[in-house]
């Protein structure tokens, strides 16, 4: 997954940056308020399949050494363990070109603190606003029967990540 960041446009000084989400349209988080990424494919590097997902689903051209790694999350989904999974997070300001629509989403720039939590995953609030103020979170995050909502998150105790 991929957070890409820009200064903010227009805002009065109100937020410092923008982050770019994507409206998942299809798949696995359809209906939500995403970071961009998939899936890695075998042989693939975490880093070079952020950088072919970001292209993919916005046409945005992110150089590979432009991106920070700034979070491993597991989600365990114990009532659903087909949806088991491990994302790693990168965030980059480096980019070229313009968002565009994809099948999969809708690219859409937000103001840092705008972001749309309410229709997001819920663990987004949890660790999006600790990886953009800097700091890299390692965690597992345990979602209930519901598989939406978080029931538990196990920090791993790297920088200033609270729980």
């Amino acid at each position: 997954m991929c957070l890409i960041t820009r200064p903010a446009h227009g805002s009065a000084g109100l937020a410092s940056k923008e982050v770019l989400l994507g409206y998942k349209k299809t798949g696995f988080g359809a209906g939500r308020w995403v970071g961009i990424g998939g899936h890695v494919e075998d042989g693939e590097k975490p880093a070079d399949a952020a950088v072919r997902e970001v292209a993919e689903e916005t046409s945005l051209i992110v150089p590979v050494d432009s991106l920070s790694h700034m979070a491993t999350l597991t989600f365990v989904f114990p009532f659903r363990p087909a949806w088991d999974q491990t994302a790693d997070v990168f965030v980059t300001t480096q980019f070229s070109g313009t968002p565009v629509e994809s099948s999969e989403v809708v690219p859409t720039w937000f103001p840092e603190n705008e972001l749309p939590f309410d229709g997001m995953w819920d663990d987004a609030k949890h660790w999006v606003p600790v990886v953009l103020g800097g700091d890299p979170v390692t965690a597992t995050v345990t979602f209930g029967a519901d598989c939406a909502t978080v029931t538990r998150i196990d920090p791993h105790p790297l920088g200033a990540w609270r729980s």
